[in-house]
């Protein structure tokens, strides 16, 4: 297959030329750069007479001209990741999630089975599309538009997730299910050209710290929605815009909003953050390069061994954490009981702990080692995950009996030393888990080929999706055949420890 080539930049003056590995402007006479740091810029020597190189630009600054302490393309990046992350959080984990077992299917036990397959079923449609979408970028050159295509679709399909009302009835179970699943895949698909982005934009030896950023960014905006949904709709005896709680309304209103908030907050990444160079090749050319290039890295794999060893780690206690995090709301609040209020609060309280996670992961990955990092967050949650399963109403730490629902603090919720032993438990997994997706990101711009680093992030996304059916079913046929949610979650705990255990063959490049 022939190579593609970045083409030269507009910014390399006569007697410059143009490292296509970088997009730095080298001076007549400069070595090329032998990794370009997974194309982070980085200070280098003058770049004209008098001047001086950008750190995070492919310009040549003139002289005199002061380097910027912050870019304004690494901002947007991580302020895509608060427009579209509270997805998770408002969806999937703590509003429309619970509310879907609980009113529109009626039952949480089977809600949780039929939640779970939705989840496995569209995470087989990433794990088959995102490895070739990434290697189709790879050789055109941009990402953006890829994040856009994706970023629509998202919008599109959470605001649909209104018109699901109780009891199936509205766009009924398949409406609903269907909704979910392009929400989840549009997810993925803008996380796999997003995420390949960062390499490019930030320096080397803070990739870890820009990951985490991202990560915290991102729950804290969750956090943000999160509040809004109770003060605005859920605590007033009038919600706003007059919604009927009795049609659930409050609860239905979460799919327009995180549309709207990721309209209204998506914008800078499309404004201020730089792209690649496009590559001037056709579509159909493209879309060829990119299904070869795919089949030769997959043949290839061999060379690529120590990436190969992480993306298999990865794929299997990915696969746990994301069962962790989709079901976490929906568990809670089917073993203790908890309304819509309940639901959101804890929400609230966890998304607290889980951004302290992605700043912590980060800067913890950078200070040593992402290997470590990884494997001490899922040691952690691990341990923290395994206690979480011994709390119910009626029992504290698997075998001490405890009165149902005998209050041990005067409070609005949340009374019983079982669920304030089972938060206090689970705060401690959100710090863990969220310090492990921003671990895993960091070490997977530290792996990547440089030259291929849109394709390994699709086949990253594929790690993450290629068994993503296999957790969800898992917990969707141990909760039917147990009739326990607790059972139904206990099985993502192997999941987690095979991961931890295939880490410790990889060898950290950091």
């Amino acid at each position: 297959m022939p190579k593609i080539s970045d083409p030269p930049s507009p910014k390399a003056s006569a007697g410059e030329k143009w490292n296509a590995r970088s997009p730095e402007v080298l001076t007549k006479g400069d070595p090329p750069s032998p990794k370009a740091s997974d194309f982070a810029l980085r200070a280098s020597s003058d770049a004209s007479a008098g001047g001086k190189r950008n750190t995070w630009s492919p310009e040549v600054l003139t002289k005199g001209e002061a380097r910027p302490r912050t870019s304004p393309g690494l901002l947007g990046w991580v302020l895509f990741e608060w427009a579209r992350n509270p997805y998770v959080l408002v969806i999937t984990i703590y509003i429309y999630a619970t509310y879907f077992t609980r009113d529109i299917v009626g039952d949480p036990v089977r809600g949780q089975a039929l939640w779970a397959a939705i989840q496995g079923y569209a995470g087989i449609g990433v794990a088959v599309l995102a490895p070739f979408l990434g290697a189709i970028a790879d050789a055109g050159g941009r990402r953006k538009p890829w994040v856009a295509v994706f970023a629509v679709l998202l919008a599109m399909s959470t605001a649909a997730l209104w018109f699901g009302e109780p009891a199936g009835r509205g766009i009924g179970l398949v409406g609903v299910a269907m909704a979910v699943a392009f929400s989840n895949i549009a997810y993925d698909g803008s996380l796999v050209f997003h995420a390949a982005m960062l390499p490019w934009l930030a320096p080397a030896k803070r990739l870890g710290r820009w990951s985490g950023a991202g990560y915290a960014l991102g729950n804290v905006a969750g956090i943000v929605l999160l509040v809004l949904v109770l003060t605005l709709f859920y605590l007033p005896q009038h919600p706003l815009l007059g919604l009927d709680r009795a049609a659930h309304e409050t609860e239905r209103i979460s799919g327009p909003l995180c549309a709207l908030w990721f309209a209204a907050f998506a914008w800078p990444f499309f404004v201020f953050t730089p792209d690649r160079p496009p590559n001037p090749v056709p579509v159909p050319q493209m879309m060829r390069q990119g299904f070869a290039s795919v089949m030769g890295t997959l043949r290839r794999v061999r060379q690529h061994r120590n990436t190969a060893i992480f993306l298999a780690s990865r794929m299997i206690y990915n696969d746990g954490q994301n069962v962790m995090l989709a079901f976490g709301g929906v568990y809670a609040a089917g073993v203790f009981h908890w309304g819509a209020t309940e639901s959101a609060v804890y929400g609230i309280i966890l998304s607290v702990f889980a951004a302290l996670g992605g700043w912590l992961g980060g800067n913890l990955a950078d200070r040593i080692g992402t290997k470590r990092a990884l494997r001490l967050s899922l040691a952690v949650m691990i341990i923290a995950a395994l206690f979480s399963l011994g709390f119910a109403p009626d029992r504290m730490f698997f075998f001490v009996g405890y009165p149902a629902g005998k209050p041990v603090i005067a409070s609005p919720m949340f009374r019983t030393a079982p669920e304030l032993l089972y938060i206090a438990t689970v705060m401690i997994v959100a710090v863990a888990l969220v310090a492990t997706y921003a671990g895993s990101r960091a070490m997977m711009a530290r792996l990547a080929p440089e030259a291929h680093v849109t394709e390994f992030f699709g086949l990253y996304a594929l790690s993450g999706e290629a068994t993503a059916f296999v957790a969800p079913l898992a917990v969707s046929l141990a909760t039917t055949m147990s009739r326990s949610q607790q059972w139904g979650m206990a099985v993502i705990v192997a999941f987690l420890a095979a991961g931890w255990l295939g880490l410790s063959f990889v060898k950290d490049s950091s």
